[in-house]
C-alpha cells in the first residue's frame, strides 16, 4: 500500500464502511504510511516521531479498554482568537485560527446506546441517550458537555440512537487559552458526524450543538466563535451578523512567510471565580444596546451612540460606555486585520493587533479583575513582552481575559529569547509557539 493510496481512503472513506482494524492502524503507522496525512495535519515535520507514537499508544488504550477491534480516529484542534476580542456575542466580526495542538479520539460504535469517553489520566464519563435532560450536578463538568453536545443535536433534528465508545487524549493544555472546552465538545460532535452521519453533519451544526452544551448544560455564557474555530479550522474570518447562518471566510494569511511566529503565553492565572466577570462584559454591552432600542451593539449606529454619550452614561454607567467604545472599534479593526493578511499588509496587521490589545486593555477592561489588583498577571506578560519586541513584534491579551494567557506575535529571530524569557517569569511549558493548522474537526485515520 502506498503513501498517496493510504492518504486517499483517509479523506473519502466515511461512515460504516470506513472502520479499519486497529491491528492494521497500528502497523501502517509504524510503517510511515500516514506520514503524509500527519504532517498536513500537524504543520510540523519535527513532530511526526511524536504523533505516530502518539496515535499508536491512543489505539492501543481503546483496544485494552472497550475491547475493541475496529475504530477511527478523530482530531479536534485548539483555537486562537487573532481578533475581535468580546465581539462575538454581539453578533460581532472575528478573526480565528485553528492551531497544531489537538484533541484526538480513538472510536467506535457501542452496542447499546451510551456514549462512554475515557479520557487519558481521567476515568470513565458515561452519558445514556435515553436522558439527554440536563442534570443539575453535571454543570462544570465533561459529563454535561457531552450530555449537552447529544442534546442540541437530537433538538437540531438529528437521530441519535447508537452509542460510542471512544479514548481521548489532548496536547491542548487546559486553562491556556486555547479552548479545551470547546475543542472537546466538538470532538464529541465531530465523533457523532463520523460514526453515524458519515461525516457529513457541517463544521455549524457541531458548532451550534457545541455552544448549547455549554451555555445551557455546562452553565457557562460564550458565543459561537470558539465552537466554530475548532470545528471549522484554518484562519478564518467569521461575520456574526446573522447568528443563525454567520458568514465564515477563509482568510489567506501565512505568518511564516512574513518571518513571524503566532506565540500564545500562559500567564497562570486562575479562572475561578471569574464567570461574573465574562458575564458582565455581553450584559453591559446589551444595556447600552438595549437603551438605544436595539438587542446587540452590532445593530446600533456608532453615530447616534457617541451623540448620545452623555446621556448614556448616566443611564448605564462609565464602563458600559467604554466597552461600547470598544467594540465599535474592534468590530471594523477585525475585519481590517482579515484585509491586511489577504492583501499582503503585514506590517498593517501587526499595528491592527497592537491597536486591539490597547482597546481591551483601555476600554473593554479585561485584563485584570479589580476585585484582585494584586494578581495582574497579564498586566506582567503584556509589559514585558513589550520591552523585549520593540519594533519587532506585538501583544494582546487572548480571548476571555481577566487571568490567562497573551498572544504574541514574534519576529522569529527573537522567538527563543522570548520563549525563554516567558517560561522563566510564569513555568517552564507557559509559552506555546504555534501554528495555524488547515483543518477543523477531522477523522485523520
Amino acid at each position: 500500500m502506498t503513501a498517496d493510496i493510504d492518504f486517499c481512503r483517509c479523506l473519502h472513506m466515511h461512515g460504516r464502511v470506513a472502520m479499519i482494524q486497529i491491528e492494521t492502524l497500528m502497523e501502517e503507522l509504524r510503517k510511515g504510511l500516514y506520514d503524509r496525512r500527519l504532517k498536513e495535519t500537524y504543520m510540523d515535520d519535527s513532530a511526526l516521531i511524536y504523533q505516530r507514537e502518539r496515535y499508536i499508544k491512543a489505539l492501543r488504550n481503546y483496544q485494552e479498554l472497550f475491547n475493541g477491534e475496529q475504530a477511527a480516529v478523530y482530531s479536534v484542534p485548539g483555537r486562537s482568537e487573532v481578533g475581535g476580542n468580546h465581539t462575538d456575542h454581539q453578533c460581532g466580526v472575528v478573526l480565528a485560527a485553528s492551531v497544531n495542538l489537538d484533541i484526538i479520539a480513538v472510536a467506535g460504535r457501542s452496542c447499546d446506546r451510551r456514549l462512554r469517553i475515557i479520557s487519558e489520566g481521567y476515568g470513565e464519563i458515561m452519558v445514556d441517550l435515553s436522558d439527554l435532560s440536563k442534570k443539575q450536578e453535571e454543570e462544570g463538568t465533561p459529563a454535561g458537555l457531552i450530555r449537552g453536545v447529544a442534546a442540541g443535536f437530537r433538538s437540531g433534528g438529528f437521530q441519535l440512537e447508537q452509542g460510542f465508545d471512544a479514548y481521548v487524549t489532548s496536547d491542548i493544555p487546559i486553562g491556556a487559552g486555547l479552548s479545551s472546552s470547546a475543542a472537546f465538545e466538538v470532538m464529541v460532535g465531530t465523533i457523532i458526524s463520523g460514526l453515524f452521519y458519515d461525516g457529513k453533519m457541517s463544521p455549524l451544526e457541531i458548532a451550534r450543538a457545541a455552544q448549547y452544551a455549554e451555555n445551557t448544560y455546562f452553565g457557562k455564557p460564550c458565543g459561537l466563535m470558539d465552537q466554530m474555530a475548532c470545528s471549522e479550522g484554518g484562519l478564518i474570518q467569521i461575520d456574526f451578523k446573522d447568528p443563525v447562518s454567520p458568514e465564515v471566510r477563509k482568510v489567506h494569511g501565512n505568518f511564516e512567510a512574513y518571518h513571524y511566529s503566532m506565540c500564545i503565553v500562559d500567564t497562570k492565572g486562575s479562572h475561578s471565580n471569574l464567570t461574573e466577570e465574562y458575564a458582565m462584559i455581553p450584559a453591559e454591552m446589551k444595556t447600552v444596546a438595549e437603551y438605544m432600542g436595539k438587542k446587540v451593539l452590532r445593530e446600533a449606529d456608532k453615530g447616534e451612540f457617541f451623540r448620545r454619550l452623555p446621556e448614556m452614561r448616566k443611564a448605564a454607567g462609565d464602563r458600559a460606555v467604554l466597552r461600547a467604545i470598544h467594540f465599535f472599534g474592534e468590530n471594523e479593526r477585525a475585519g481590517a486585520e482579515a484585509e491586511a493578511l489577504s492583501e499582503g499588509r503585514f506590517a498593517d496587521f501587526l499595528k491592527l493587533v497592537k491597536e486591539s490589545g490597547n482597546s481591551s486593555f483601555k476600554y473593554l477592561q479585561n485584563i485584570y479583575t479589580c476585585k484582585s489588583p494584586w494578581e495582574q498577571g497579564l498586566s506582567i506578560g503584556l509589559a514585558v513582552s513589550e520591552d523585549i519586541l520593540g519594533s519587532r513584534g506585538v501583544s494582546r491579551v487572548h480571548g476571555g481575559g481577566f487571568a490567562g494567557t497573551i498572544q504574541a506575535f514574534v519576529s522569529d529571530d527573537l522567538v527563543n529569547r522570548y520563549r525563554e524569557v516567558m517560561n522563566g517569569i510564569f513555568g517552564e511549558g507557559s509559552c506555546h509557539v504555534l501554528k495555524v493548522r488547515p483543518y477543523g474537526g477531522i477523522r485523520v485515520l
